[in-house]
């Protein structure tokens, strides 16, 4: 038989039960959901479903409001939306690499363009890096969740965890940073000697600084995010 035949074709990618719970990793940028309920997963991440499942967009939330559930996040124009029913539901963004984390009462911050799924059962709550609205143009919302069930997280290639040490704070590029540790309060700081070295419109570097004992995920691609007109 060809190894180009459409059975050997069919072989290769044919989507398979791994009977890995609600979240599986059909393949490494593809997170299959097992929905029976309900699911929160980014707007427009839905690539395909079989089952009887209704999509709720949510609307946009007001800057002012601060509660633990909001209806929606926005970073440049991202938003949720909730999936309900019972099926299957196949998850991706633009080709990234899905991460499955499994909260145990824990927190994680993740940044709001890298967040693709997690459970009902997760609290969660939008937070604004106002110290730099205007300074750049992206990376200004993270969601913080919080508690215990799946959460899935997306990066450009494979992410990177650095540890935070007391005494020893790591330096991070903001449109590189996928998630930290909920421990952990990011400072901006400017450094204008880099200025020669990235191209700012605003002609300075800001970046962002984790100090204190955690961890920080990067990745190996910066996330360049616009505003919509």
């Amino acid at each position: 038989m060809s190894k180009y035949s459409i059975s050997e074709f069919l072989k290769q990618t044919e989507q398979v039960d791994k009977d890995q719970g609600l979240f599986e990793l059909e393949t490494q940028r593809m997170l299959e959901v097992n929905l029976d309920g309900q699911v929160w997963a980014k707007a427009g991440s839905m690539i395909s479903y079989n089952g009887k499942i209704k999509f709720e967009r949510e609307g946009m939330f007001e800057h002012g409001l601060s509660k633990t559930f909001k209806k929606a996040f926005t970073g440049e124009g991202t938003s949720l939306m909730k999936a309900t029913g019972r099926g299957k539901l196949y998850l991706a963004d633009q080709g990234k690499k899905v991460t499955v984390l499994d909260l145990r009462n824990e927190v994680i911050h993740v940044n709001g363009n890298d967040l693709l799924a997690f459970e009902p059962s997760i609290n969660w709550d939008i937070k604004l890096m106002k110290r730099i609205a205007g300074m750049m143009a992206g990376g200004l919302f993270n969601v913080r969740c919080e508690g215990t069930g799946m959460v899935a997280i997306t990066s450009h290639y494979e992410p990177l965890t650095l540890r935070v040490t007391p005494g020893n704070p790591v330096i991070t590029d903001p449109n590189a940073t996928v998630a930290w540790s909920g421990g952990l309060q990011p400072e901006f700081q400017t450094d204008i000697t880099l200025k020669t070295f990235f191209g700012r419109g605003s002609g300075e570097s800001i970046q962002m600084k984790f100090a204190g004992d955690g961890f920080v995920v990067v990745q190996p691609f910066e996330e360049v995010y616009y505003h919509s007109k």
